[in-house]
C-alpha cells in the first residue's frame, strides 16, 4: 500500500514516523496545496507544503550553523502563528527538544521553564515576549539565541542574543544553495523512538511538570484520532487554543500533517468570531470557557433584539430540543432560525467540533448539539498525548467523555458500589517520564498504567463518565459528598457567570464564590439604567445580585437539596491566570483560592453579612490599583444545621456524578 493509499484509508503513516518526514513527504507530492493561512492586516496570507517545507529547512540549517546542537532544547513563545509551527518542526528535524510557552506568562513562568529545560533558544513572536527575556537577563544563562518574528519596534534593541527570523531564513537558503542534500541528512536521521517534544502540564497544585512525549508515538497518537474522527486534505481548521497545550499539538501540528488539512491562524482573539465566519472551518477545538463565551454572547444578542425576535428565537429552539430529545433534527427549526444561527457564528460547514482541557456542562453541550453544532466532548491529559476518549458522530451522550480510542486502554480501578473509581489509562502516545522528576513519574505509572488521579465511571454504553478530580471530591461536615466541578459547570451555564467556585468541605452547607461575566452583566445594567464605573462596582450593585441569586436559584432548582448552594459572593475580581488563580487552560486552583480568599470564605460561615475588603490589585505591566469594597453575603436557603440520612448522600453522589 502506497503512503498516500494508507493516509486516506486508515491514517498509517508507514516509514513516515517524525513529523519532519511527514513535512517533506507532503511537500514532495502536494508542493503548491495550501497547508496554512495567517490573517494579518486584514489579509489572509497563505503557505503552501512547499513554503512550510522550505522555512523549516532554513531554520533547521541556520541553527546548526549557528552552534544548536542536538539535544538541545528551543523554546516557542508567543500567540499561535505560523512560525511557532516551524520553529517546532525545525527543532525536531535538528534532533532538538521543542517545549511552547503560552504567550501570557508571567515573567517568572518564562524563567522556570526556560531554566527547567536548558533551552538554547528562543523564538519568540514579538517585541512584548522579547521584553520578557531582556528584564529576566541573567537569570536564563542558557539562553545563547533570541529570535524574533515581528520586526516592529525591535530596532531599538541592542543584545547580541538577538537575530530576526528573517535572517535566519536568509542563513538557512545561503547553506541550502551550498549543501542541498544536508537538510534531507537531518531528516532521514530523525528517529521515532527518540524524545521530540517537552509538554507542561497544567500545574492544577504546583508549578508544571514537563512531560517527555515521543515524536514517532505522537504521530502513531494522532493516527488513532484521526481513525476516531477522520479529515480529508483541504479540510479547514482553525488554530485558537494557545500552542503549547497538548491538543493544539495534536490538531494544528500532528493531524494537520498527517491528513494534510489547512491550519488558519487568527489575527487576534478580539477578532476570532470574524475570522471563524470568513473561514468557514471544517473542523474546530475550543475550550469550554469559549465555547461558554459563545454562548453568554448568543444570549446577549438575543437580550438586544426585538420581542418578536425572541419569541421567534424560544419557539424555534423549544421545536429542535424536542426534536434533538428524540434523536432528530427539526426542519422547521433548522429553516426557522438554526442554519442562520450556524452561519452567524462560523459554524456552517462544520463537521466535527470538540471541547476538552477541562470539564463542560452537559447543559451546555446540550445547547450546541441542539443548534446543530456537531460537539462532541474529550477527555485525556497531557502525559497520554492529550485525548484518547471522544463521543462518536452517530453516538454522543452529554453526561460523558464518549470511548476510547482504538490504540488506548481505559480503566476504572478501586470501584465503590456505584461503579465510581479512579480512572487508569494507557496509549501509544504515552510520555516516558517528567523532566528531572523520577518520583513524579514513579507515582503517576504504575505497572504501564497512568493513574490519572480522576474520579469516573462506565455506562452499560461503555461511555466514560467523568466526574471530577478524586482529591477535589469533597464531603460537607455532616456527610454529603459532593463535586464542586459538577456544580460549577451548571452554573456556568448562566451566560451572568464567568466563573464559580463552589465551597463546603467540612462545612455544614455548600456556598460559592461567584465571579459575574463582565460582558453580559454590564449590557444588562446599563439596559436596566444602573450605573456603574468598573467590575468591582458593578459586582456589588444590590440589583446585581439579585439578579445572581435568580440565576443561582434556576440551578439549586435542578440540584439535590443536600447540595443546593445556601450562600454566595460576588467577588470583586475576575479569578485570572497571572495571579496564580487559574491554570494557562483555565482551571480553577482550588488550594490558592482557598489560601487567598481564606478570610471570605471564613465570613460565609461565621454567619456574617458582609465581607470588608481592602487590597491592592498588581496588574500584569507592574500597575497597581487599591480596591476597597463591601462583599454582601447573599443567603438563598435559611440553613438549620441539620444532617443528611446515608441514603441521601449516596443518591446525591450517583446523581452529581
Amino acid at each position: 500500500m502506497s503512503n498516500v493509499q494508507a493516509v486516506k484509508e486508515n491514517y498509517d503513516m508507514g516509514e513516515l514516523d517524525t513529523f519532519p518526514k511527514i513535512l517533506r513527504h507532503n511537500a514532495k507530492n502536494w508542493p503548491t496545496d495550501i497547508a496554512m493561512r495567517e490573517k494579518e492586516f486584514g489579509i489572509w496570507n497563505e503557505f503552501s507544503w512547499q513554503d512550510y517545507d522550505d522555512r523549516v529547512k532554513w531554520i533547521s540549517l541556520a541553527l546548526r550553523k549557528l552552534g544548536v546542537e542536538s539535544k538541545d532544547a528551543i523554546a516557542l513563545l508567543g500567540d499561535n502563528r505560523p512560525e511557532w509551527v516551524w520553529g517546532e518542526v525545525a527543532a525536531h528535524a535538528m534532533g532538538c527538544y521543542s517545549i511552547g510557552i503560552f504567550q501570557d506568562s508571567l515573567h517568572e513562568e518564562v524563567v522556570y521553564l526556560l531554566n527547567k529545560s536548558n533551552a538554547t533558544v528562543v523564538i519568540a513572536e514579538d517585541e512584548e515576549q522579547c521584553d520578557k527575556l531582556f528584564e529576566l537577563g541573567d537569570e536564563i544563562p542558557d539562553v545563547k539565541l533570541i529570535i524574533y518574528c515581528d520586526p516592529r519596534g525591535m530596532r531599538k534593541y541592542d543584545d547580541k542574543r538577538l537575530i530576526s527570523i528573517e535572517d535566519i531564513y536568509k542563513q538557512g537558503q545561503e547553506i541550502d544553495k551550498l549543501s542541498p542534500e544536508l537538510y534531507d541528512l537531518y531528516v532521514d536521521s530523525t528517529r521515532a523512538e527518540d524524545t521530540a517534544i517537552y509538554c507542561t502540564t497544567s500545574g492544577t497544585t504546583s508549578k508544571p511538570k514537563i512531560a517527555f512525549l515521543g515524536g514517532g508515538n505522537f504521530v502513531q497518537h494522532c493516527s488513532s484520532y484521526l481513525r476516531a474522527d477522520p479529515r480529508q486534505p483541504g479540510d479547514n481548521y482553525v488554530s485558537v487554543l494557545p500552542l503549547p497545550w497538548i491538543m493544539e499539538q495534536v490538531y494544528a501540528v500532528g493531524q494537520a500533517l498527517i491528513s494534510r488539512q489547512i491550519v488558519n491562524f487568527v489575527e487576534e482573539q478580539e477578532t476570532l468570531m470574524a475570522d471563524l465566519r470568513e473561514i468557514g472551518p471544517n473542523f474546530v477545538l475550543l475550550a469550554p470557557r469559549v465555547w461558554e463565551g459563545i454562548l453568554a454572547d448568543v444570549k446577549a444578542r438575543m437580550m438586544d433584539s426585538t420581542p418578536f425576535k425572541q419569541k421567534m428565537f424560544n419557539y424555534a429552539f423549544s421545536i429542535a430540543e424536542k426534536a434533538q430529545a428524540q434523536g432528530k433534527r427539526s426542519w422547521l427549526a433548522d429553516n426557522l432560525l438554526m442554519k442562520a444561527l450556524r452561519d452567524r457564528l462560523g459554524f456552517s460547514f462544520l463537521q466535527s467540533a470538540a471541547t476538552g482541557g477541562a470539564a463542560m456542562g452537559p447543559d451546555t453541550f446540550r445547547f450546541f448539539q441542539t443548534i446543530g453544532v456537531p460537539l462532541r466532548q474529550l477527555y485525556g491529559q497531557t502525559e497520554l498525548c492529550g485525548a484518547y476518549t471522544v463521543h462518536k458522530e452517530d453516538d454522543v451522550d452529554y453526561d460523558s467523555v464518549g470511548v476510547a480510542f482504538d490504540t488506548a486502554e481505559v480503566k476504572v480501578i478501586n470501584t465503590d458500589k456505584e461503579g465510581v473509581g479512579e480512572v487508569i489509562a494507557k496509549t501509544v502516545g504515552m510520555f516516558t517520564g517528567y523532566l528531572d522528576n523520577q518520583e513524579a513519574y514513579d507515582e503517576d505509572v504504575i505497572d504501564g498504567w497512568m493513574h490519572t488521579g480522576d474520579a469516573g465511571y462506565f455506562k452499560p454504553s461503555g461511555h466514560l463518565v467523568i466526574i471530577d478530580r478524586i482529591k477535589d471530591l469533597a464531603k460537607t461536615s455532616h456527610g454529603v459528598q459532593y463535586s464542586p466541578q459538577y456544580i460549577e459547570n451548571k452554573l456556568k451555564f448562566s451566560s451572568f457567570i464567568g466563573e464559580a467556585v463552589i465551597l463546603g468541605k467540612d462545612k455544614p452547607y455548600l456556598s460559592a464564590i461567584v465571579c459575574i461575566r463582565f460582558s453580559i452583566v454590564s449590557k444588562w445594567a446599563e439596559q436596566q439604567g444602573y450605573g456603574f464605573t468598573n467590575y468591582t462596582s458593578l459586582s456589588a450593585l444590590p440589583e446585581v445580585y439579585e439578579k445572581l441569586s435568580e440565576e443561582i436559584h434556576k440551578v439549586n432548582d435542578t440540584l439535590p437539596d443536600a447540595q443546593k448552594i445556601n450562600k454566595f459572593i460576588l467577588l470583586y475580581k475576575e479569578l485570572d491566570a497571572d495571579d496564580g488563580e487559574l491554570t494557562r487552560t483555565r482551571k480553577v486552583r482550588r488550594t490558592v483560592i482557598a489560601d487567598k480568599y481564606g478570610d471570605i470564605i471564613d465570613s460565609i460561615y461565621d454567619n456574617k453579612d458582609v465581607v470588608d475588603i481592602d487590597t491592592v490589585i498588581t496588574f500584569q505591566d507592574g500597575g497597581s490599583s487599591r480596591i476597597q469594597t463591601q462583599l454582601k453575603v447573599s443567603t438563598l436557603i435559611e440553613n438549620d444545621g441539620s444532617a443528611v440520612s446515608i441514603n441521601s448522600t449516596n443518591q446525591v453522589e450517583r446523581k452529581a456524578s
